[in-house]
């Protein structure tokens, strides 16, 4: 089965452990990951890791991609620098291709209005309460929510983070779903064996 590309958005200051478990696994199911800078100039990680995009913000067309992903950074709150991201993920949203933010890309959705009528969570209700958007009634206090296309997740949380992902894209359903969650998020030696079977099914 041949499956467009997942896009990775990549910019100075990104969070390198929110989307890890993520874009490995889907590249393990054979997605293929793209990463988009805001242009093609080499990006620097929180952790220092040097990273240089595959694509600029500017040519990335929802038609082409599967799911858009935006970590979090310090710059999400510093500047509107990345505000062009959660502008493309608006386009991204009216094509119907899905959007999955965490930590601080939650903020940047939450100010472009994305989250002001679908169920969403990020930290904590006040960060995006301090954006000023219209969507607090919405915030729900969970490790992860998916709502019309729509991934949050808080920065604590890139294993919930990446079962949303997974359930979305329908990488793994039902108990295996359950069962990856379980044995990296709680270390649950059954699920692996849950995980073994299905595998050995493929």
């Amino acid at each position: 089965m041949i499956r467009k590309p997942v896009h990775l958005g990549v910019y100075d200051t990104l969070a390198d452990w929110e989307t890890g478990h993520a874009t490995a696994y889907l590249a393990r199911a054979g997605y293929e990951i793209r990463t988009v800078g805001p242009a093609r100039e080499p990006v620097t990680s929180l952790g220092g890791l040097g990273i240089r995009p595959d694509l600029a913000l500017d040519d990335v067309r929802p038609e082409d991609s599967s799911l858009l992903i935006l970590p979090g950074a310090d710059l999400w709150d510093l500047s509107d620098d990345l505000a062009p991201f959660a502008r493309k993920a608006r386009a991204f949203l009216d094509a119907g291709v899905p959007v999955a933010a965490i930590c601080g890309a939650t903020a940047g959705l939450a100010r472009e209005g994305l989250l002001d009528d679908r169920d969403h969570t990020s930290a904590v209700s006040f960060y995006l309460a301090a954006t000023g958007y219209g969507g607090a009634e919405r915030y729900v206090d969970a490790d992860a929510v998916t709502d019309r296309g729509v991934i949050t997740a808080g920065p604590t949380e890139p294993v919930a983070f990446a079962r949303e992902v997974f359930g979305l894209l329908g990488v793994y359903e039902g108990e295996v779903l359950d069962a990856w969650y379980r044995l990296f998020h709680d270390s649950d030696a059954e699920a692996y064996a849950v995980l073994e079977k299905a595998q050995a099914q493929q």
